[in-house]
């Protein structure tokens, strides 16, 4: 198995404010648990590039494109400064630069899987994504790294059928949105209820499995929706690749939640989106960070996650 690590120093540039929980510390503690685990020479290490705006702009509107530009790039002469697009979101003079990086890292790890250069790819990327809309960039989100990689799937190399599987314990919005009754485009998630963003527990399209949950929900609850609800979808809609959105925020150690799954619960959960991926699609999978805010749960998870991905265990 050949499973790429796609990161970029311009992600850890992007920060919110010191009080923030979406922070650059986040991709420091996925690359110390890395080395810490033994698996760092495992993966192909890889740099993401930037994403061209074309292929940006087949998800998101002009507007919102150009709204982070000026913004981010006004506060380039202010080193400290940010323009808050929401009351969670914000912008400082780099963040334009890492978003790109985050869609790009998407998109790269997208064109060499299919190209069959790689197995596989994780994506440790921030700004995370699942959250905007094609509108409105929100909930710690900018682009949404995800829905951009799967659009380029489809409308660049021509794929029919892709999957996008979000795990985060927050329900991803803006994926939804972005692929509301795409026959191509198959959403399996689930996610704690009520809680933000307040969205997915009434949404019922063809398209979309997304099952909300109670606090407290462990992972043995989780395996037995995963089975019961995603599989059968996954097998009947034969993804010719799975886009994964891999929020770790649902873990137990996790304060910005109040789920129970532990670092078990992702392998399992990957294992799961393996075997679809290699029964139908030659084992393509790009996974892309989204949530995850207690550090060494998240470096945990993501070396559990990436076990799985390059089939160390």
């Amino acid at each position: 198995m050949t499973t790429a690590f796609y990161t970029h120093p311009d992600c850890k540039l992007h920060e919110m404010g010191a009080w923030h929980p979406e922070s650059p510390a986040r991709l420091q503690a996925i690359e110390d648990q890395l080395i810490a685990s033994r698996i760092d020479h495992w993966l192909e290490h890889r740099e993401a590039p930037e994403a061209q705006l074309a292929a940006i702009a087949r998800v998101h509107e002009e507007a919102m494109i150009a709204l982070i530009r000026e913004h981010s790039l006004a506060l380039a002469g202010d080193p400290s400064g940010h323009y808050a697009l929401d009351p969670d979101t914000s912008l400082n003079a780099h963040s334009w630069q890492a978003a790109l990086r985050a869609a790009g890292a998407a998109i790269a790890a997208t064109d060499a899987v299919l190209a069959g250069e790689l197995d596989n790819a994780f994506c440790s990327v921030r700004p995370p994504g699942h959250h905007a809309t094609s509108t409105t960039s929100m909930g710690f989100c900018l682009f949404n790294n995800v829905a951009i990689a799967a659009r380029h799937a489809l409308e660049v190399h021509g794929l029919e059928r892709v999957a996008i599987v979000d795990f985060d314990v927050h329900h991803g919005n803006g994926t939804a949105q972005i692929f509301a009754d795409e026959p191509r485009v198959l959403m399996t998630s689930f996610f704690q209820h009520p809680f933000y963003p307040y969205s997915g527990a009434e949404t019922v399209t063809a398209n979309a499995v997304n099952v909300p949950v109670p606090a407290y929900t462990d992972g043995r609850a989780v395996r037995q929706l995963v089975t019961e609800q995603w599989l059968p979808a996954l097998h009947a809609h034969r993804p010719q690749m799975i886009f994964v959105s891999a929020g770790f925020d649902a873990h137990r150690e996790d304060d910005m939640a109040q789920m129970a799954l532990v670092e078990d619960d992702y392998a399992w959960l990957t294992r799961q989106v393996m075997l679809v991926a290699k029964q139908y699609a030659q084992g393509r999978i790009v996974s892309c960070l989204e949530g995850g805010y207690n550090l060494s749960a998240l470096g945990r998870s993501v070396v559990a996650h990436l076990k799985v991905l390059a089939e160390l265990e």
